[in-house]
Formats: C-alpha cells, sequence, structure tokens
C-alpha cells in the first residue's frame, strides 16, 4: 500500500464515521426496516485498504496541501462513492458475500428469512436493499464533497472529476456485463470482446474512479497546476489497468488463502478477462471454452484451463501488459513529481497471491 502519514488513516476513518452517523441519525427517524438498511451500508465500509484515500492523500501532499483534515474528508466521500460501487456490483453480479462476510444484500436475505419470507421474497428484499444502499451512498459522497470546505474554484473542479469517474464507471460496467454475456456493442460487432475492449473496459470501470480520481482531486486540492491535474488522469488510467490485468491473473491462478478470491469464480461465471480475450485468439481456445462459464467447472477442470492458459502464452502476454503499463505510470509519475511509492506496490500486491511460478 502507499506510504501515507501516521494521521492520514485515522483523519478518513474520522471523516467517513461523521459521514455515516449523520445518516444513522436520520434512520432512527424513518422505522426498522431502514435502521437496519443503514446500518448494513455502514457495515459495508468497514474493513478495505483504503487505497483511495492513501493515493488522495498522498497526492495531496505531494503537490504541497498541508490541510489534511480536508484532504480527509474529499477521501471520505471518495472511500464512500467506491462503497456505492461496490453495493451496485453486488447487486450486478447476484452476489451476498464480500470478503467473506454477508454484503448488504446477504444481510437483507438473512433479515427476510428470519421474518417469514420465502427464497424469491428474501432474494427480492435483497435486491432492493442493495439498490437502495448504493443509492444512499452514492448520495452521501456527494452531499460530503459539497460540504468539504474546498475554495470554490477547487470544488468545482472536484465535482466535475467526480461527476466524470460516475459516468465512465457506469460505462464500464455496462461494458464489463455486456461482455460476459455476449452482448456486443454493435450489430456489427461479434459477440466476444477483443483484447483491446476488455483493457478499455478496465479503464472505465477501475482506472477511472480508483486511481485517477483520487490522484487528481488530492492534487486540485493542493493546487497543482491544471497540466498536472490532467497527467495525472493518465497516470491513473495506466495504474489502474494494470492493477485489474493483476486482478483478473490473481483471479485465475491465485492462492485462495492470501488473495481470499476463489479461483473459480471468474471461469464458472463466465466472465470475460483479459486472459479470455487472448485466449480465444489461439489454438487452445476449443479447448477452454467448454469450461467458460460453466457453473459446474470443478477445481481439476479449473487446473487444466489454467495449464492451457499458459501453455497458450496467455498468462504471460497479460502479465507483460500490465507490467508494460505499470512502468510506463511510473516513468510519468516521475515527470510530474508523483512520488513512486504511490504507485508502486501495484506492482508488488500480487506478491505471494499467485501459487506456482510466477
Amino acid at each position: 500500500m502507499p506510504a501515507v502519514h501516521a494521521a492520514g488513516p485515522d483523519l478518513v476513518d474520522d471523516a467517513l464515521r461523521a459521514l455515516l452517523e449523520h445518516g444513522a441519525a436520520r434512520a432512527d427517524a424513518l422505522g426498522s426496516r431502514y435502521r437496519g438498511l443503514w446500518a448494513d451500508l455502514a457495515a459495508a465500509t468497514a474493513g478495505g485498504q483504503r487505497r483511495r484515500p492513501a493515493l488522495l492523500l498522498g497526492a495531496y501532499r505531494a503537490y504541497g496541501g498541508t490541510d489534511d483534515r480536508l484532504a480527509a474528508r474529499v477521501a471520505a466521500a471518495v472511500e464512500l462513492l467506491h462503497t456505492a460501487f461496490v453495493v451496485h456490483d453486488d447487486v450486478i453480479d447476484g452476489d451476498l458475500v464480500r470478503r467473506g462476510r454477508p454484503n448488504v444484500g446477504g444481510a437483507a436475505v438473512r433479515r427476510a428469512r428470519t421474518t417469514g419470507a420465502d427464497e424469491h421474497g428474501a432474494r427480492a428484499y435483497a435486491d432492493a436493499s442493495g439498490i437502495l444502499a448504493g443509492d444512499l451512498a452514492l448520495t452521501a459522497a456527494l452531499r460530503a464533497l459539497a460540504l468539504c470546505g474546498a475554495p470554490h474554484d477547487a470544488m468545482l473542479r472536484l465535482h466535475d472529476l467526480v461527476d466524470t469517474a460516475v459516468h465512465a464507471s457506469a460505462a464500464g460496467e455496462l461494458a464489463d456485463v455486456g461482455q460476459s454475456v455476449g452482448v456486443s456493442a454493435s450489430a456489427s460487432a461479434g459477440p466476444d470482446a477483443s483484447l483491446d475492449e476488455v483493457l478499455r473496459t478496465a479503464e472505465l470501470k477501475t482506472a477511472a474512479y480508483s486511481f485517477a480520481l483520487p490522484l487528481q482531486a488530492g492534487a486540485v486540492l493542493a493546487g497543482a497546476p491544471d497540466d498536472v491535474v490532467d497527467r495525472l488522469a493518465e497516470v491513473g488510467r495506466l495504474c489502474g489497468v494494470a492493477f485489474q490485468l493483476q486482478d483478473d491473473v490473481v483471479g485465475t491462478f491465485g492462492d485462495e488463502a492470501r488473495s481470499g478470491k476463489s479461483r473459480l469464480s471468474d471461469l464458472r461465471e463466465g466472465r470475460w478477462t483479459a486472459l479470455v480475450a487472448h485466449a480465444r485468439t489461439t489454438a487452445a481456445w476449443p479447448s477452454v471454452a467448454p469450461f467458460h462459464g460453466s457453473p459446474r467447472l470443478t477445481r481439476e477442470q479449473a487446473d487444466r484451463v489454467c495449464a492451457l492458459l499458459e501453455e497458450c502464452g496467455s498468462r504471460r502476454v497479460v502479465e507483460r501488459l500490465a507490467e508494460d503499463r505499470l512502468a510506463a505510470a511510473l516513468a510519468l509519475a516521475d515527470e510530474v513529481g508523483l512520488p513512486r511509492e504511490l504507485l508502486a506496490w501495484v506492482g508488488a500486491r500480487t506478491a505471494g497471491l499467485l501459487r506456482g511460478a510466477a
């Protein structure tokens, strides 16, 4: 993780706690169901590595920012925006668990079942809870940003950055789902996304709000020149794509005990990752295709797919793409005066997460 001043994470957690307490106070007057929903949303913000706040605070200090409390309030808003996207993403994917525990939908299912709801009713209640909780988190993030206390010009730029990130993330999420279910981008395009299309989706879904937004927001708050802020978008794009490519590799080849992610899920769900997009262009694809999207995929079959992905070169191609983008991000960071250690953790994060030969 990027190094931040010791007070940084505490200030962000304090700011996030204040946002959640404001919502909880409103919930108290709106009935037990709503109180339960808000409590589940608050629980969804717990844990995690606070990567986005760390990037924002790091960029803020790198460009001369000195008001850590102001930066922490904006960082808390960005983290709550992340929570909104995560909660909605779980609804889209039909997931009831995150980080090994019930998510907003999972908690809602349990609550519904204890009151006598059948399976269909419990699931409908879970989906409604996830959609509403994500909406609440998004609204709370925007409110927090509006009330953060930044100067007027900086506030306008921050809102524009968030608006850009929200649109990009929505477009990326839609593309990701479309690629996984075979909905092509246009009537003339084929049903299977190319590697370039998968990389573009990673830019939109991951890089825009998880990397570019916090880096640019920190720089704006610190009063960095516009050209620096603009170039940080490219730093974030490169770094975010590298991160997503690594995540795809870990999701297929990783050590589950260390990564906390099942090696079967991406293949069972038929996710159109960079690994799959490349493999489709090789002679190995006819052997891989029957297992991609198979809900009953076994570990033995997954091991066979992994072997095929290595034999046809897909793993190495994707790893090289990640390495090249991270190297380009670090070089550009040097040019704009951003400390390398803010980004270097992206390259180091897969250490120990992959099984077998790296």
